[in-house]
């Protein structure tokens, strides 16, 4: 009888989707990019990559053109004239890929940044799921050398923050926006 009550416990548990352990595991980076979330911020991400490339490539071939039209030049100019336009043509030309650069580490910035937000609005979901498990931790699967598949809680734990934020879109700082978009805590008053 004792046997019998202590297997339907794990099995109740298992019939709710999470296992009775105490240890869990899960795939941080599953549960990340294959939540609504992960998914909305991947495709924004990829449009304004192939964006910036798009502009990349319109900036290349307007640079190539400029460049093209100085070389034509060169032979009925001053040595003094030449040396002043193609140094201003370098200037411009790393003014430019400083700004780029700068709009390609925005994009990765803000990957990491929602994906900081994720994990943020993620833990009283993850806490949860533990307490419903009996767990007193998660660990990363990819860290543990063996485990039984059942102590993953990756696709339980998607299902609950998609249930919990969906894709996340109240949760997202403004594009194009850094840090300086987040509002500073309130102050006290004295």
């Amino acid at each position: 009888m004792l046997l019998l009550g202590w297997t339907a416990e794990p099995a109740q548990a298992q019939q709710i989707g999470v296992p009775n352990s105490a240890i869990l595991t899960i795939s941080s980076d599953r549960f990340y990019a294959d939540s609504a979330f992960g998914r909305r911020i991947a495709r924004e991400i990829e449009q304004d990559s192939l964006e910036l490339s798009a502009e990349n490539r319109q900036i290349e071939a307007e640079l190539t053109e400029e460049e093209h039209d100085l070389t034509e030049r060169r032979p009925v100019m001053e040595p003094d004239e030449f040396r002043k336009l193609a140094d201003a043509f370098d200037a411009k030309v790393q003014d430019i890929r400083s700004r780029q650069d700068a709009k390609a580490r925005a994009l990765s910035q803000r990957h990491d940044e929602a994906r900081g937000r994720f994990y943020e609005a993620a833990q009283p979901v993850l806490a949860r799921l533990m307490r419903e498990a009996g767990a007193g931790v998660i660990l990363e699967r990819s860290s543990v050398f063996l485990s039984a598949n059942a102590t993953d809680i990756t696709d339980v734990a998607i299902a609950r923050i998609d249930a919990a934020i969906g894709d996340g879109l109240e949760l997202a700082v403004p594009q194009g926006a850094g840090a300086d978009a987040v509002a500073p805590p309130p102050t006290q008053q004295d």
